[in-house]
Parts: C-alpha cells; structure tokens; sequence
C-alpha cells in the first residue's frame, strides 16, 4: 500500500498513482482473449481455412502458433484481431497458441465436421429423456471425437453478439452424454461411425420458439410485422415491466390457489395417511376428467407392498399429467413437475416405502380446463424390471377452483432475440452445415411459414458467408414434423398437414434436404421419444447433400398426376412399398375429400372412389397424426403432400 511519508511529495504520491492507475488499465493490462468457442477440446471444419479471432490491446500484437509452429501476426483494429489458419484435413489432437502481453494455449483440438443443430424443444431434447426408451446408448457413449458445444440461451433484441457468456466444447462420455442434444448426437454418432471423422455439434435450440426468433433484422424486413414486435423490445424497461407483472400474475394466481387449498390446509393434509377419503370420488387412471376444471384436484391410492418390493422399490412413474403436479408418498413429498410435457419419473428415497400399506398422493394444478392423465403413458411404482401396475381406480376431490390463468408473453421467443443472441456468434465459425428441427410453435399461422423459413434459410447462409467466408449455398437440413395428436376418421384439414407442407415447399431452397417423421410421433407427445430413427435419416441426408455420397437418403417423390376418368395415376421416382391404412384422399372439383380405394402398380398408384366420378385433387398423409402408409423399398416414408390443379 503507498502510503505518505516524511520525503514523500504530494506530486511523488500524484505520480505513484498515476502508476497503479495504468497498469490497471484495460489499454495496459488488456490480455489476449478468446471467444468461448475457441477453446480446449474444440472441433473445427476440416478442409477449409478456418478464421480464429480474439481481442487485445491495441498496441499489442497476437502471435497464433499451431503445434508450436507460428502461422502469422495480428494487429487489433478496435480491440479485435483475426487471423486465418489455412484449411488442414480430419485429425488431431493438435495444439494453438496465443501470445501477446499473455499466453493462452489450447490443447486437444481436432478437424472434422461442424454441424449447428437448431430449432426448438425437439432438438433440445437431452439424452436424459431417452434414458428408458434406449439405457445402452446412455452407458455406451464413449465416442470422444463427437463433441458438444451448448449455446447459453441468452437473447438479445439490440444487436447481434459476438461472443457467448458461457459454454465449453463436451466430448461424448457416459458421464456427459446426458446433456448431450439427442437427435444431434444420434446424427453425429451415425456420421461418426460412417467415416471416423470428427464431429462437432453446436447446440443452439431453444424450447418452444417459433421461426421469427431466429431471424436476423435483415432477414425480417419483409415481414414488417415481425421485425416492429422485435424492435419493441429493445427497451429494456418494457421487458422489466412485462417481466415482473407475469411474475405478479402468476405468484397472486398460484398464491390464491395454494391459500384456498383445502388439501394443504386442513387439519388433516390431503397427503396424510391418516385422511378418511372413503367419500371421494372414483377415478381411473389413466383419463381426463370429463368436464372442463380449472384450479386444484387431488387424486389418492393406497398400494399394498412385500417387504422385498418395499425395499426394492426405487421410482415411481406417473406418466405425463396435465398441468402440473406434486406427488406424496407416506406423507412426504418425493417430487413435482410445473408443467405438462416432461415424463413424470421420480426417484424414491430409500426406507419410504414399507411392507403393507403405502398411500400415494398427487396434487394437480389445471390451469387451462383440460386436466387428467394421459393415456398410453408408463403408470408404475417398482424398477426397471419389477413394476407394480399403478393403472385404475384411484380416489379423487377436487380443492379449489379458478379463473382462467392468462398466458405469459415468453419474451425469448420474440422475433430477432435469440438469432442476435444464440446464432450470431456462431457465423464467425465455418460449419459443415446446419441440422433443423423446429415448426410447432408455428402451426397455427401455417400459412406464414415458408416464405419465413426460406428467408431464415438464406439469411443464416449469407451471414456464414459474410463472417466465415463459408461458401454458399451451406447444407441446410431438417425435419419434418412428426405425427402428433388423436387420429381423424374422416379426411379433414389440418394446421400440422399443412406446416408440413409448408415445410415441403421449402425444399425449392438448393442444397436441402427434408427427414420425414410422420412413422415416428407419438399421439400423445409433442416430444416424441425416438431421436434415432430420425438422427440416422438426417445423416444419411447430409451424407448425400453435404458430403457428395450416392446414398438414397428420402422417400418416394411424387412425379406427376393425371386423371384418368374416374381414376388418378400418380406416377412416383421410385420402386414404391405400400403398407395398410389410410392415408390418400380425392375430391372432385367441389374439394369434398373421401378415403381412396388405392391400387399399387410398380411406381405408379391408382386412385378411386365410387362416389367420385371425376377426382381432381389428392392428398397424402393430410392430417394431424396420419398414417405412414407410403415407403420406398430402403424404408424411407414419403413426405405427405396435396396435389391440386391450378
């Protein structure tokens, strides 16, 4: 510490000052940085020449060595410096260095294929939730060369950001696998095991955002209206104000609810043990109660156990609930879930369960007037192994009823935010290509989608090419979207047949490729649990768009359509393979759609209706969960379309 002495000057001490003044400062002190993706154990595009950049003072130069070797100099201009490595082939490890007034040396680096995966909450899904569904493809992820880089989901309306707050490049381990993007990794894992080349998986998907949120402000200009919802918030009192008044919203609802709760407010809780239930209703799990109900229901069953089961007994699956629940076993609360579409497993405490009786308790919180559970979901207490079937009669009461909760604003999904925030600090990287799935949270404006998706398509190409001198047009490739929700008997339209379709027509983009996953859904999930049948159709795509290979990588692509008579031919690319179900529908010119009588010839289909005497129109797979009835001989499903005459 400086400190005033007998011969020291007061101008000494000024000038003593000024010392420590400089050398604090950023100008002085400011060390070579890097952006969070440049980092240890980092994948980069092979065989191209790859731009690496950091910040500096601005009287420093950054020297960049690879494997020990230097490869140039950089000056900062406004802080920033770059400096390009020339393209090297698949391999490594290898090593960068960076010296300025520092040294920063990054180790175990290698080249391969870098793909950004993106989209919503069916390309975040983790690992984690297949856990069940595919246990060995979680103890068995020991591929070291398919790394993870997850995007910190911050968004940004103002400008778009340069580098991450966060985040760090994962290889694929049974101790990290877990986080890892599901479809991406299964993608990466068949390209892996195809060629040996790394694979680089860049991890930026955000639950539940509609397409406009990953648009530039560019790419948004056509869309005026999209762009001005964007641009209002840039104000960063508007999001302090819409912010805390969902939070006041739902703390006064969720507060009111919880007070007026008979079931946690009783002398007697309604998870107790010791509550006489003897007058509640019946229930069967699992269902929906029949009427619309808004607010707080409780439902009770007592399951009697060995004492071997008692001691075994590790989860409880209590498959998926609308809303939200909290579940009680014995009095004690052994988890909860806030909303509806996470699976409902959770992991009992040891010594809470006991031979005889065991009362079971779940407290549900509707919000929106359907409520119950859902069917075809595992229902179960035991393991793995040995489950007790929790299906059936249980006991329920209702606790207290609400007004309607308003929805949020869920200001992240706003247009711009999350391409200004998540994407745009990728586009200084050269990537392979880009892996897609996104498109629920647009079925209700449908007919939006494909001039949006289109201009988002061109825009993420030109901005790689701008920043990274990635060579246009970039491998884009994506997925269609799944079959979803109950089956219609009858044709009808439909806002997901028609997103799909949307989707389709997106293909006019050059150098895509769309997986179709009509065969792959679940009714009863948005979030479909088989990722791998769908990561082994997105590699064999970018096998075939992105890497040149002669591979069959889609389905039967419908040619033409002629009528003739009372009769449609429709003449297909391929050797086609009809399974049962129904799927085609014809409509004459009054567009009444009626199931088609369907014949199968070689690549042709022929089409009919008795009470259609001349059939004009045909759409295949045109309904909210439809049929996959259509495939090539590989197994590769036909895209749903509609055919109409201009």
């Amino acid at each position: 510490m400086w400190q005033l002495k007998p011969g020291n000057s007061m101008a000494g001490l000024r000038q003593a000052s000024l010392c420590i003044a400089l050398l604090l400062s950023p100008l002085v002190t400011a060390d070579v940085s890097l952006p969070k993706l440049i980092s240890d154990g980092m994948v980069l595009q092979r065989d191209t020449a790859v731009t690496l950049w950091g910040w500096a003072a601005a009287d420093e130069t950054v020297e960049v060595r690879f494997n020990g070797k230097a490869i140039g100099q950089a000056k900062p201009a406004n802080g920033r410096w770059q400096l390009k490595l020339a393209a090297q082939p698949a391999g490594g490890p290898y090593q960068l260095s960076f010296h300025g007034h520092n040294q920063i040396t990054l180790q175990d680096i290698y080249f391969g294929d870098v793909w950004v995966a993106s989209g919503q909450s069916n390309m975040e899904m983790e690992m984690a939730r297949l856990a069940e569904a595919y246990p060995q493809d979680l103890t068995a992820a020991n591929y070291p060369l398919i790394r993870q880089f997850k995007v910190p989901q911050h968004y940004n309306f103002k400008t778009p950001q340069r580098d991450f707050s966060s985040g760090q490049w994962v290889a694929a381990s049974p101790d990290t696998i877990a986080e890892f993007s599901a479809l991406a990794f299964y993608f990466a894992r068949d390209l892996f095991n195809h060629n040996g080349v790394p694979v680089g998986i860049l991890n930026n998907a955000l639950g539940g955002s509609p397409v406009e949120a990953w648009m530039s402000e560019q790419a948004l200009q056509p869309f005026p209206d999209a762009l001005a919802e964007g641009i209002r918030f840039r104000d960063d009192k508007l999001i302090q104000a819409v912010t805390e008044a969902d939070k006041a919203k739902n703390a006064n609802w969720y507060g009111d609810l919880q007070q007026r709760d008979a079931g946690l407010n009783s002398n007697t809780p309604w998870y107790s043990p010791a509550l006489d239930d003897s007058n509640w209703a019946s229930f069967s799990v699992p269902g929906f109660r029949p009427e619309p109900f808004i607010g707080v229901w409780w439902l009770r069953k007592t399951v009697q156990l060995t004492a071997k089961q008692a001691a075994e007994a590790n989860t409880l699956r209590l498959g998926s609930i609308v809303d939200a629940d909290e579940v009680y076993i014995n009095g004690t609360l052994v988890g909860n879930t806030t909303y509806q579409y996470p699976p409902r497993r959770y992991a009992l405490p040891e010594n809470l369960l006991k031979a005889g009786n065991n009362l079971l308790a779940v407290r549900i919180t509707a919000t929106n007037g359907k409520t119950g559970l859902m069917p075809d979901k595992p229902y179960w207490l035991g393991t793995d192994n040995n489950k007790l079937d929790l299906t059936g009669p249980w006991k329920m009461h209702s606790s207290a009823e609400a007004e309607l909760l308003p929805g949020d604003t869920f200001i992240r999904w706003k247009p711009l935010g999350l391409f200004n925030g998540l994407t745009a600090p990728l586009t200084y990287l050269p990537v392979k290509g880009v892996i897609w799935y996104q498109g629920e949270s647009n079925v209700g404006q449908y007919e939006q989608y494909q001039p949006r998706f289109s201009a988002m398509i061109r825009d993420w190409r030109a901005k790689w090419a701008q920043n990274s001198g990635q060579q246009q047009p970039l491998p884009f490739l994506f997925v269609q979207l799944a079959n979803y929700l109950e089956k219609t008997p009858q044709p009808a339209d439909s806002h997901w047949a028609g997103l799909r379709e949307a989707q389709r027509q997106s293909l006019t983009e050059a150098n895509t490729a769309m997986v179709v996953a009509i065969d792959v859904g679940e009714w009863n999930d948005i979030h479909p649990v088989d990722k791998k049948t769908l990561g082994q159709r997105l590699a064999l795509a970018a096998r075939a768009v992105a890497l040149g290979e002669d591979v069959q990588y889609q389905g039967p692509q419908l040619l033409s359509v002629q009528a003739q008579g009372n009769k449609l031919l429709l003449s297909f690319d391929q050797q086609l393979v009809l399974k049962p179900g129904q799927s085609f529908a014809i409509a004459g010119s009054d567009g009444e759609y009626r199931w088609a009588q369907v014949q199968l010839q070689g690549k042709q289909l022929v089409l009919s209706h008795a009470e259609i005497t001349a059939p004009v129109q045909v759409r295949y797979a045109w309904a909210d969960n439809p049929d996959a009835v259509l495939y090539n001989s590989a197994g590769l499903p036909a895209s749903p379309f509609v055919y109409q005459p201009k």
